[in-house]
């Protein structure tokens, strides 16, 4: 073996290198939107429903005191996982008349307990709200949160 590095070695290292960790690339880019797509959120249907209560989620600013899929703050409890949590994760009429009374509920004015600020939302809007935590409810988490508790 040579003891030296000539410029045509170094280039060809540099290209096969290149050429290389660039394919690796594109394959996980490829996996990761097929798992995505076919699996995560299991053909969940993103309906106008849903993308109105992210709207709203996104509007009101929930994410800085709640977390979703482990994303936010941990002020209040995580959300990905509540209408599981709530037992009304198969039933949409039943979860859209938890959310209204608990958002209607709020604040509880209990003594040393973190309080929600009552947001005044509309029918539509809870409806939405409550569209968009099931769907989030439908992606497959890979275990998280790590209990049921969130």
């Amino acid at each position: 073996m040579r003891e030296v590095l000539t410029k045509s070695m170094a280039r060809n290292i540099f290209y096969g290198g290149s050429l290389f960790f660039i394919l690796i690339f594109i394959g996980l880019s490829v996996h990761s939107h097929w798992y995505i797509v076919n699996v995560s959120t299991n053909e969940a249907p993103l309906t106008a429903s849903v993308a109105g209560g992210k709207h709203v989620w996104e509007k009101h600013a929930c994410v800085n005191c709640h977390s979703i899929l482990g994303e936010g703050a941990y002020f209040a409890p995580e959300l990905g996982n509540v209408m599981t949590r709530w037992g009304v994760q198969d039933d949409p009429e039943a979860a859209f008349e938890v959310m209204k009374a608990w958002m209607e509920a709020q604040p509880s004015g209990i003594e040393g307990r973190r309080q929600m600020p009552q947001f005044n939302l509309s029918d539509e809007e809870i409806r939405e709200v409550t569209d968009f935590l099931l769907w989030t409810n439908k992606i497959r988490t890979q275990d998280w949160p790590p209990n049921d508790a969130g």
